[in-house]
């Protein structure tokens, strides 16, 4: 793809930008940013990745491929915007949460479409990916989505109305994990350990147990049991989290951010 035009251009956008960038998969002068209204956010990402501002939206006509990144709630007045404008070749790409496939086609028209919901992992080339296509995508366009997001970590099509799992699972999750390390820097100051100190500690152990869950077919489960020796700190740890309903907080947890995705694609 040539021409790559991304409206909005938050947290997300910059992530695939920097992602995409730093693999070679696209050419930073065939990027173009545009957002409603904060010029200095589209300043400062030109000047950090060298992608091009779109001044105008007659250069919507001859993209390639659109992406659609702004707040959920403004996507519906910013696809009125840029309807009129697009090429009739012109594919898109959404990464909003809540957005569905038809009410893109409704505004947009009939023309190749694909829900991604990927995280901001992109940035390093580690994000999780959940992705779903109309029936306008062509074989050839299937495999360029598919390369496209593998270049910034793992991709896995589902059918749109997973989705909302997927946003509330992998979408959310680096919230989760940044929340819960948050949590263990305040409870290990309570014993006098530094935040960088139980910071470092806590980054190696969630990346060597992913790489445990990575490593083969064990069940977490299995290698939760192989760490928790019987009247042994860790079983203590594990009766606190269970007395404290661990699994029903983390289910809720999903069950709201899923939910909440819902309501956004109605419109709420």
């Amino acid at each position: 793809m040539q021409k790559i035009i991304f409206i909005g251009a938050g947290s997300m956008a910059e992530a695939l930008i920097q992602g995409w960038i730093k693999k070679s998969v696209v050419n930073p002068k065939g990027l173009f940013i545009s957002n409603r209204s904060n010029k200095e956010r589209l300043q400062e990402l030109v000047e950090a990745y060298g992608v091009n501002l779109m001044e105008d939206t007659s250069q919507l006509h001859d993209a390639d491929l659109v992406i659609l990144a702004m707040k959920p709630k403004d996507a519906r007045a910013a696809m009125e915007v840029i309807a009129p404008h697009l090429g009739t070749d012109t594919a898109i790409l959404s990464v909003l949460a809540g957005v569905s496939i038809d009410t893109m086609e409704q505004y947009l028209g009939s023309r190749p479409i694909a829900r991604v919901m990927p995280n901001t992992s992109a940035t390093i080339g580690m994000s999780a990916s959940g992705i779903a296509f109309n029936q306008h995508v062509t074989k050839v366009q299937h495999a360029l989505y598919i390369q496209m997001l593998e270049a910034v970590g793992t991709v896995i099509e589902v059918e749109e109305e997973k989705l909302h799992a997927v946003t509330a699972l992998s979408g959310s999750g680096p919230a989760y994990l940044y929340y819960l390390v948050e949590a263990f820097e305040n409870a290990g100051a309570e014993f006098g350990l530094s935040k960088e100190v139980v910071r470092e500690l806590m980054v190696q152990t969630i990346a060597g147990s992913a790489e445990m869950l990575k490593s083969g077919n064990v069940e977490p489960q299995t290698l939760r049991k192989k760490v928790t020796s019987p009247g042994g700190t860790t079983e203590a740890g594990i009766k606190a989290l269970e007395s404290m309903s661990f699994n029903e907080t983390i289910a809720n947890c999903v069950r709201s951010a899923e939910n909440r995705s819902r309501e956004l694609a109605r419109g709420e």
